[in-house]
C-alpha cells in the first residue's frame, strides 16, 4: 500500500518537472545561448554596434587571418599552454602526494598552498610585476622589456596561483583509491615506486583528466594576468606589421575589437575562431585522457 501511494504521488510531481526547471533553462537561453549565436552572426558583419550590423560575409575572417599579431598569439599562447600545463600538473601531482603521506602539518601545507587560487589575475599581476622587476632591475632589464623574461614571468605567475587548486583535486583523486590494492601490493612485496605507477597514476587518470582540462583552457584563455604583468610588451615590428611579444589571444581578441570604432568584426570573428580552437582542443583532450581511464 505505501509502494502504491509513493507511485500516486510521485507522478503529479513528475508532471511539473519541466515547471521547475524552466527559470534555469530561461537563464541560460538568455545568458549564454543568445549571446553566442548573435555573437556567431556578428562575425559575418560589419557592425559598430548590434543594431547597425551589416552583413559582409567571410571578410570578417579574412581580416583575421591576415593579422600577423593574431597568428603570433596563437602560437604564443599555444606554447605557453603546453608549458604551464606540464608544469603546473607535475608539481601539483607531486605536492598531493608528498602531502597524503601522513605528515605533520599537512592540513596547513594545503591551505597555504591553496590560497593563491583566492586573489584576483588582476591583483597577482601587478604583484608579481613588482616582484620581478624589483629583482631584474639589478641587472638593467624588466619584465617589458624582454620576452623571455615576460614569458617566464606569466609562467610562474600563473603555476603559483593555479597549483594549489590542482593540488585539492589530485588529493582527492589519491584518497579515493582503494586500500585494498595497495594492502594487495603491499602483501605481493611491491615498492612504492611499483605502487606509484602500477596503481596510483592508473587510478588517478580521472583527476589528471579534469586537471589537464582546467590547466589546458585556462593557459589558453588567460587574459587578466597577462593585461597586468606585461600588457603584451615587450614590441617588435614596426606599424601594420608590429606585434606584441608576449601577448595571448585572448588579450589579442579584446584589443582587436576596440581598435576599430567603426568595424568591430574582425574581433568577433577572432572570438568566433578561439571559441572553436579551445572547445575543439578541449573535447580531443577529454577523449585521449578518458580513453584511458581504469574502471575499480
Amino acid at each position: 500500500m505505501t509502494a502504491l501511494n509513493s507511485k500516486l504521488i510521485r507522478r503529479p510531481i513528475q508532471r511539473y518537472v519541466w515547471l521547475f526547471l524552466l527559470p534555469t533553462f530561461a537563464a541560460f537561453c538568455v545568458g549564454f545561448l543568445y549571446p553566442f549565436f548573435k555573437g556567431f552572426y556578428l562575425s559575418f558583419c560589419k557592425f559598430r554596434i548590434t543594431k547597425d550590423a551589416t552583413f559582409v560575409g567571410l571578410e570578417n575572417y579574412k581580416i583575421a587571418f591576415s593579422d600577423s599579431s593574431f597568428l603570433y598569439s596563437f602560437a604564443y599562447t599555444a606554447v605557453f599552454a603546453v608549458v604551464s600545463l606540464l608544469i603546473i600538473n607535475v608539481f601539483a601531482f607531486i605536492v598531493a602526494y608528498i602531502l597524503t603521506q601522513n605528515i605533520k602539518g599537512a592540513n596547513i601545507f594545503r591551505t597555504v598552498f591553496f590560497m593563491p587560487n583566492l586573489i584576483g589575475g588582476i591583483v597577482l599581476g601587478y604583484i608579481w610585476l613588482m616582484i620581478f622587476d624589483g629583482f631584474l632591475t639589478r641587472y638593467n632589464t624588466a619584465v617589458v622589456l624582454e620576452t623571455k623574461y615576460g614569458f617566464w614571468g606569466l609562467i610562474i605567475l600563473l603555476c603559483w596561483q593555479q597549483i594549489g587548486y590542482m593540488m585539492i583535486i589530485y588529493i582527492a583523486g589519491l584518497q579515493a583509491i582503494p586500500e585494498d590494492m595497495m594492502e594487495a601490493a603491499d602483501i605481493d612485496g611491491a615498492t612504492k615506486w611499483q605502487k606509484l605507477w602500477k596503481i596510483t597514476i592508473p587510478n588517478m587518470m580521472p583527476s589528471f583528466t579534469i586537471c589537464t582540462f582546467l590547466s589546458l583552457t585556462n593557459g589558453f584563455k588567460l587574459y587578466d594576468q597577462n593585461l597586468a604583468l606585461t600588457n603584451g610588451r615587450p614590441f617588435t615590428g614596426t606599424g601594420a606589421d608590429q606585434i606584441k611579444t608576449t601577448q595571448m589571444l585572448a588579450h589579442n581578441i579584446v584589443e582587436a575589437f576596440y581598435a576599430s570604432a567603426r568595424n568591430r568584426g574582425p574581433g568577433q570573428a577572432k572570438a568566433v575562431v578561439f571559441f572553436i580552437l579551445v572547445a575543439g582542443i578541449s573535447v580531443a583532450q577529454l577523449r585521449f585522457t578518458r580513453s584511458r581511464e581504469v574502471q575499480q
